[in-house]
């Protein structure tokens, strides 16, 4: 289902919030950078647009072992994020919705390949931002956070994940493209179910949901049996069946 508009002003505000103290937070994520950057065939000829930048994993595991001098466009909706984002002469940062057409009309470039890192599971229309991308680019690396993400803890509090099932994901995506995927699974773990919660919040992988209320929360402190957080992230190489 598509996440409410209500839902993305909550997404843009949880991840502005907290930008200064995400790079402290962001342990997955970077971990999911790294994974989906191995995955480029990057020549200094390339063009990189970076959908949902964020504070700058891909950029920064691009050039910390290699030499990319291409040209990279930094691309997210929160200025807080791109101000904290690195800054280079060949780096240009673009904010901007990426469910948005007129957006996506300006990200028109030669040999472009288009990747996105823990960003796309917050598209509200993911049909229109899958279709917008196909059209930008020939060849496209995506890693995209699945439902099964904090399975036992949503199965704990009783609540549905805010983002999109893997079948969901896989379907909608191959509309738009030939591709191949993979699903990789990873744990953090915790000292308590306190810190947990903390590390959800500050985060930004809760897209600033706000559905526990006070007697979920208690459950979860109370029940929650695991002394880990799951996720699921689903890593996608793709050709554009548009371009």
């Amino acid at each position: 289902m598509p996440i409410e508009e209500n839902k993305k002003s909550k997404v843009i505000r949880e991840f502005s919030r907290f930008a200064k103290e995400y790079d402290n937070y962001n342990i997955i994520q970077s971990k999911v950078a790294k994974s989906l950057v191995d995955m480029l065939p990057i020549d200094n000829d390339s063009c990189i647009i970076d959908i949902g930048c964020g504070s700058g994993e891909v950029y920064k595991n691009l050039t910390k072992n290699r030499l990319f001098r291409g040209e990279f466009i930094a691309f997210d909706y929160s200025s807080e994020m791109l101000s904290i984002h690195p800054s280079s002469d060949n780096i240009t940062k673009v904010c901007g919705d990426f469910n948005s057409v007129d957006i996506f009309d300006t990200l028109s470039y030669d040999n472009a390949i288009i990747v996105s890192s823990s960003a796309l599971q917050w598209s509200e229309d993911l049909d229109l931002t899958l279709s917008l991308i196909s059209q930008k680019a020939s060849r496209v690396y995506l890693a995209i956070f699945t439902a099964n993400t904090f399975k036992t803890l949503h199965q704990t509090a009783q609540i549905s994940s805010p983002i999109y099932d893997i079948d969901i994901l896989k379907k909608s995506i191959s509309r738009y493209f030939d591709a191949r995927f993979e699903t990789k699974e990873y744990r953090l773990s915790f000292d308590n179910t306190r810190d947990m919660l903390r590390y959800i919040k500050r985060s930004g992988v809760s897209g600033g949901d706000k559905t526990l209320d006070y007697k979920q929360t208690k459950k979860l402190l109370e029940d929650y049996l695991l002394d880990y957080l799951e996720f699921e992230v689903l890593f996608i190489e793709a050709i554009s069946l548009e371009k």
